[in-house]
């Protein structure tokens, strides 16, 4: 049995991001994934492009998220932060999930994190409300690490739950949102797709509406009502979806898709995990026929690719110190432990159906997430980040984008590290000195 500083459970975007986050803070870090590669949905489940690093025009996401951005523009992956065309939030960074899927392993390597890849987590190893690490199924048989500190970023509080960390689900009835199964799109003139969308400026929610703009800049569609509607008329398409949805990634003449919809699932019941990939696959062959036959500028579009798992917006939650709520995303609240902020607007997919509800800040505003979400009661020696962080199902809609999971694994990393370092419980860490760090260390926390 290995011991580390920090042990990091799961290898997507608050896991990379805690466990460089460690690492470079000096902390023996063991990362463990269960794919053959990092970068959870962001790459197994290609969901892009990042939404969003800006309220209004200014930045709110830095640190480790920011870094990787800049690093994917200087290798051509990422055109870097975008004005979003269908008007939904400030900005969209669109990026390649496979140059992704080598950057991280090559920042892992300049940081030092020690990697164990195509291993599940069966048990968290715990005793008397401590938990002292994790058991993982691998090829090799069983394997277990210790570790001061435990960091659940498995997006689905495995290690929390397995530790007796109280865990909610869904909203007051347990539905969760929809899953969706991402796609990308090659061989696709945009070109043409704009000019459409110029003479049915009805046919898109954007700002095309009031100006003009150039055929680049057209980052996202959202809308082309009459062609999805005479679709569904027609039977060509059977999905719960109310409009045409993609975005451009950093190729030209590429897009990635956004529409499935499988509802009423858990997503932890392998039965309803199984159904959601199956019915989700034939619904990409709807959708790629639907481009094709109906959508100007796709007449030779081929499917380039489609996700590795399909993407799930919302599963289970910690109870922790702090349960972040509706009412604090919507009024911008501010906390002295503050480790991450937000501008995404409370996005919510309707679990049983079409439609999604948007309730959106004030312009220009922003809210933050306290530290205590990311420490669970009662339970020591471990921190969650992610999506599974301890909110509200309302709240939920609005954290689980990928920039702002990136800085709450940044900021569990960070902690984990100053816990270690300093022999302190993680629930003991003075908030002022972690904002301190993560400031310099890039973290958009100065208002």
């Amino acid at each position: 049995m290995s011991e580390y500083d920090v042990l990091v459970v799961g290898g997507g975007n608050a896991g990379c991001a805690a466990a460089l986050a460690a690492a470079r803070r000096g902390a023996k870090t063991m990362l463990v994934e269960r794919y053959g590669f990092l970068g959870g949905t962001a790459t197994a489940s290609m969901v892009g492009p990042w939404m969003t690093f800006h309220s209004g025009k200014e930045r709110i996401v830095g640190g480790i998220a920011e870094e990787i951005v800049e690093r994917l523009m200087a290798k051509g992956a990422s055109p870097g932060h975008l004005h979003d065309a269908s008007d939904y939030v400030p900005t969209i960074t669109p990026f390649d999930p496979e140059v992704h899927k080598a950057l991280l392993f090559e920042m892992m390597q300049e940081a030092g994190v020690h990697l164990l890849l195509h291993a599940y987590v069966t048990d968290a190893i715990s005793a008397a409300g401590t938990v002292e690490g994790a058991t993982f199924a691998t090829v090799g048989g069983m394997r277990s690490y210790r570790a001061a500190v435990t960091i659940d970023a498995t997006a689905d509080a495995y290690v929390a739950a397995s530790a007796g960390v109280q865990t909610q689900q869904g909203d007051e009835r347990g539905r969760v949102q929809p899953a969706t199964l991402m796609f990308r799109l090659s061989h696709v003139d945009l070109a043409k797709t704009a000019a459409y969308l110029r003479a049915h400026p009805d046919q898109m929610r954007t700002s095309l509406k009031t100006h003009e703009r150039t055929p680049q800049a057209l980052t996202a569609v959202a809308g082309l009502y009459d062609l999805w509607h005479a679709a569904e008329q027609s039977g060509e398409v059977s999905i719960p979806r109310e409009l045409v949805s993609f975005f451009i990634t950093p190729y030209d003449d590429e897009v990635t898709v956004n529409m499935t919809r499988v509802t009423n699932i858990d997503p932890l019941d392998p039965d309803d995990l199984t159904r959601a990939e199956v019915e989700a696959r034939l619904q990409v062959m709807q959708l790629f026929a639907f481009f094709q036959r109906r959508v100007p500028g796709f007449e030779k579009a081929r499917l380039a690719a489609t996700a590795a798992q399909i993407g799930i917006r919302e599963s289970r939650r910690i109870v922790g110190e702090y349960t972040l709520t509706r009412e604090d995303v919507l009024e911008g609240r501010r906390f002295e432990d503050a480790v991450a902020r937000s501008a995404y607007p409370i996005d919510i997919h309707n679990p049983s159906g079409s439609g999604t509800t948007t309730h959106r800040l004030p312009e220009g505003g922003s809210y933050e997430i306290p530290y205590r979400c990311l420490v669970p009661k009662l339970v020591e020696r471990l921190l969650v980040a992610g999506r599974c962080i301890s909110t509200t199902h309302e709240a939920l809609a609005s954290t689980r984008l990928t920039p702002t999971v990136m800085t709450l694994g940044q900021a569990a990393g960070t902690a984990a590290a100053l816990a270690n370092k300093q022999r302190l419980r993680v629930r003991d860490i003075d908030a002022s000195v972690l904002r301190q760090a993560l400031i310099d260390d890039g973290v958009d926390l100065r208002r």
